[in-house]
């Protein structure tokens, strides 16, 4: 054996480690790393465990929980990601590693280019179909709304809300970035809709996403897929109003109204009150007038209908009096046709003339008179009998038309001192004597107008 070997300084395992360690750590004490995204696991500690790789090699890298905790950025499998930080050695296993102490997205393409993916998917599922999404109401008695309690988003809403339609408002307050914003966005989306209404906590009928403006890296989180599936299997209908009116996120397809900000949200999830206010008072408006115009129609057809009476009242009395004339003049007009036949007979058969058979004629003739009379009775009668049938049935029209019947069904009528109609309280002055004319009588009273 060579003195060279038998004078070499001999290290122990640990001591070797160490020196590795100390001089990687001297070596590489703060560094810069851009690489994708591998396997990542999450412990119930809180560290994160991920390899950062390129097309040849592999690093291990940890995340310690406070860290974790802090990041802008939800790591997921296949980002490409600049992690700044430390390298160090884990001499249990004899490897190097990375100790990442921030994380930022490496180029906005890669991560478009994911998104675009994703969207993909969801579109191919069905999870963004138009005929999917659910009606809003129309007057939500509650709106929950999901974002930050120290924003000023929530602020915003609750400002906007009480400008148009003082609506009650429950806040589910979650982070609207970083690691943990997802799972707290999906969570409060199942949480409201687990509500049954019967507990402490009401049901909301409407739910409003929100968060204020962003980068695409502080906006991510709402590209989830947890998010976009908890949106989707929500049965309260959802507005989300994420960024600015240019940003875009995977909530805004699936939600069922996307706002273009959140004060815009708003407006979206509750009428103008005064707008309708107004468009109550309108219709009530019209509705009087519409009952107003009614009731003028009644009085012209009433009016019309008892001037046609006054026409066929009179036609009756006519007819009466011509068939009383009729009835008077019948006996004499009778007689004098007997005593012509008489005359003419006498006159004209003087000379054959044969008693019986001027008996028997007489007979005939009287018979011939006598039935005459009785046809001309019977349609006297039956014209008599008409008439007073169409005389009832207009007595009977006019009483289901006359204003009467309009004042059994709660209606009254005022009248002054001279009987006129009054049609306005403006036309009653003050002390002023009137009637009121109800269905089934009339009272006096006096104005107490000021």
């Amino acid at each position: 054996m060579s003195n060279d070997l038998r004078n070499t300084k001999e290290f122990s395992v640990s001591e070797i480690s160490r020196t590795i360690k100390g001089s990687i750590e001297r070596e590489f004490s703060y560094v810069k790393v851009r690489g994708e995204i591998g396997r990542i696991s999450r412990p119930a500690s809180g560290h994160l465990y991920l390899d950062l790789k390129d097309e040849s090699a592999v690093l291990a890298s940890i995340i310690w929980r406070a860290v974790a905790g802090k990041l802008s950025v939800k790591l997921e499998e296949g980002l490409e990601v600049s992690a700044t930080g430390r390298l160090t050695t884990f001499p249990g296993q004899s490897r190097y590693q990375l100790i990442i102490e921030s994380v930022s997205l490496a180029g906005a393409g890669a991560l478009m280019a994911m998104l675009e993916k994703r969207k993909a998917d969801f579109i191919a599922e069905g999870l963004f179909d138009s005929n999917k999404k659910k009606k809003l109401p129309a007057f939500p008695k509650l709106i929950g709304v999901i974002t930050s309690e120290s924003g000023a988003v929530f602020h915003d809403i609750l400002h906007r809300l009480r400008d148009r339609f003082p609506t009650e408002v429950l806040l589910w307050p979650v982070a609207v970035q970083g690691e943990s914003c997802s799972k707290q966005v999906s969570d409060a989306i199942k949480g409201f809709n687990t509500l049954s209404g019967s507990g402490l906590l009401p049901r909301p009928d409407l739910i409003i996403v929100a968060r204020g403006g962003g980068s695409v890296e502080d906006l991510w989180s709402f590209n989830d897929e947890v998010v976009v599936r908890e949106t989707y299997n929500s049965t309260i209908p959802i507005i989300s109003a994420i960024g600015h009116e240019t940003d875009t996120t995977l909530i805004d397809f699936v939600s069922d109204l996307r706002a273009p900000t959140p004060t815009a949200a708003a407006e979206m999830a509750v009428p103008v009150r005064d707008e309708l206010i107004s468009h109550v008072e309108e219709l009530s408006k019209r509705s009087s007038r519409s009952l107003s115009a009614r009731v003028d129609n009644i009085k012209i057809t009433f009016s019309d209908l008892k001037n046609r009476f006054k026409v066929i009242e009179a036609v009756i009395f006519e007819k009466n009096q011509r068939l009383d004339n009729v009835s008077l003049r019948l006996p004499s007009t009778l007689k004098f046709l007997v005593n012509k036949k008489k005359l003419d007979l006498a006159k004209n058969r003087i000379a054959a003339f044969r008693p019986k058979l001027l008996r028997e004629d007489v007979v005939i003739k009287s018979r011939q008179v006598v039935h005459s009379f009785k046809r001309l009775s019977v349609g006297i009668n039956m014209l008599v009998l008409s008439k007073r049938q169409k005389l009832v049935t207009a007595k009977r029209l006019h009483n289901t038309l006359g204003y009467k019947q309009t004042l059994s069904r709660g209606f009254l009528v005022a009248r002054d001192g001279e009987g006129c109609l009054i049609k306005s309280s403006r036309n009653i002055l003050e002390s002023q004597k009137f009637k009121l004319e109800f269905f089934d009588g009339e009272i006096n009273v006096k104005s107490l107008k000021t």
